[in-house]
């Protein structure tokens, strides 16, 4: 694991020694917290050899979520690929948000691994929900998701451009919207810019344009007292209130995530 660790942070990758101890245990088919435990000179061949794989893999910065298939978020593993975003710690900020305030059917915009909506469902039993993407490929992962996680029958995933084959009322809408700058692109992380979906990190323009026009159609499809909350990007919060306020929209806040960085814009219809 030493030789492998000492290639991985040659290559530049930013924690070297515990990507190097997950795909070590995803080769052995071990739990990452018994995989110390492994004497190197208890590892067959095999494993060896699909570790080397990995490894190699990992060297030209292909995430480790992609290799194992898999991302924790919120207490639960997503199975993931690079047709969606990887799930992110960040967003867990949002399902905190979302969890705080009442709802019974939630709306998830942009829904890619279904991270989002499947979280909120598991975690609010009697609520039902629909997410939509654009990607076909995003759906079927999303419904995957949802299968895995005992919430299908609750779960509609729509492929959809925005709000195009959307129907009915919320109580809540939800999005983690490309929000980068087409400008910032070139300054990405190789694990974002070669193997995550461009559609799903940025709109092409100034990183605002989804906010606008969630602020703009939302409210025709949120209940009376029905809310929608969004990620933002760290240095955004200003500017994505500023979208919702003149809008029109109710009590407009920013919320930080753990790190004390702005991360979430919540609003309420002023219905």
């Amino acid at each position: 694991m030493a030789t492998a660790t000492a290639r991985l942070r040659a290559a530049g990758v930013p924690d070297p020694a515990r990507d190097a101890r997950l795909l070590l245990a995803h080769a052995a088919s071990v739990d990452a917290a018994r995989v110390t435990l492994i004497a190197p000179e208890e590892i067959a061949p095999e494993i060896s050899e699909r570790y080397e794989q990995l490894i190699s893999l990992r060297v030209v910065r292909v995430p480790v979520s992609h290799l194992i298939g898999e991302r924790a978020f919120y207490g639960r593993g997503f199975k993931i690929s690079n047709e969606v975003l990887d799930p992110r710690p960040e967003t867990e900020s949002l399902i905190e948000a979302a969890l705080a305030a009442p709802f019974e059917r939630v709306l998830d915009l942009g829904t890619g691994s279904g991270c989002i909506l499947v979280t909120l469902l598991a975690e609010r039993q009697s609520a039902t929900g629909v997410g939509v993407d654009l990607s076909e490929n995003a759906c079927l992962q999303a419904s995957d998701n949802a299968v895995l996680h005992g919430v299908a029958g609750r779960a509609e995933i729509l492929q959809s451009d925005w709000f195009a084959a959307v129907e009915g009322r919320f109580d809540l809408i939800v999005s983690n919207p490309p929000y980068l700058a087409q400008d910032e692109m070139r300054d990405i992380a190789p694990e974002l810019a070669l193997y995550e979906p461009a559609m799903a990190l940025t709109d092409g323009a100034d990183g605002l344009s989804v906010y606008r026009l969630i602020a703009e159609r939302a409210q025709g499809y949120l209940t009376a007292q029905g809310h929608v909350m969004v990620e933002i990007g760290w240095q955004q919060g200003a500017d994505v209130r500023t979208i919702f306020s003149a809008a029109g929209w109710a009590n407009v806040v920013i919320l930080p995530d753990l790190d004390g960085r702005d991360r979430v814009v919540c609003a309420q219809n002023p219905a």
